[in-house]
């Protein structure tokens, strides 16, 4: 596809944009800005942003997306439950913190589970139900925002690298899908995840109890 050509596709399918989508993504990128300073409004602002998307996916036989977006709606209750714990002096459980070793590996057989699980899901049912699928990217953007997701309900840092991934991997996988709008949303997303990450390292510093204690590297 030439320069020309990927203008010219970004230019109509913008027009085409709907009022929901524009909802969405606006809903979503205020979520995401709220998580950086761990405010608990991340929560309903995505919830705002998740079921739009279910709607939008399903009404495209997206389903790669609109089980992602599924997804993102059930651990956001769950992520709000355990971000809004206080303690008896009313301060937040929950802190920001590192992942060790073991919780790495966990994370990486996590997302090795989904990435295959998607895949195979979608490899069958590409040709009768989801024929806009592209089976292997579309598990790798998933299984990353799986990933991600279920990390940042934990407040840990490396929730950051995931959603690096999955924004980087979904700019390309929505514009020629033809929501070109959510494709710059992901380029935004992208953006504001690489300094969510260099903000939550900041905040975690004054978390640290152990002088041991190591966060993972930028």
């Amino acid at each position: 596809m030439s320069i020309h050509e990927i203008f010219q596709q970004f230019f109509t399918d913008i027009q085409n944009t709907s009022w929901l989508e524009f909802i969405a993504v606006f809903a979503g990128i205020l979520s995401v800005w709220l998580s950086r300073s761990e405010n608990i409004w991340v929560y309903p602002t995505g919830l705002i942003n998740t079921v739009i998307y279910i709607y939008l996916s399903f009404k495209s036989a997206l389903l790669g997306e609109a089980s992602v977006n599924f997804y993102y709606t059930v651990v956001s209750i769950y992520g709000w439950i355990l971000w809004a714990k206080k303690d008896q002096q009313l301060q937040h459980v929950l802190q920001i913190s590192g992942s060790s070793g073991k919780e790495g590996l966990r994370q990486i057989a996590f997302f090795g589970f989904f990435y295959l699980a998607v895949f195979f899901a979608l490899s069958y049912l590409k040709k009768d139900f989801a024929p806009q699928a592209i089976p292997w990217a579309d598990a790798f953007a998933s299984a990353t925002a799986y990933t991600g997701m279920w990390l940042m309900a934990k407040k840990k840092i490396e929730s950051w690298y995931w959603w690096i991934a999955t924004n980087f991997a979904s700019i390309p996988l929505y514009f020629v899908k033809h929501y070109v709008f959510t494709s710059v949303y992901y380029l935004v997303l992208l953006i504001m995840a690489i300094f969510g990450l260099m903000e939550w390292r900041r905040r975690a510093k004054k978390y640290v109890k152990d002088p041991g204690q190591k966060l993972p590297a930028f």
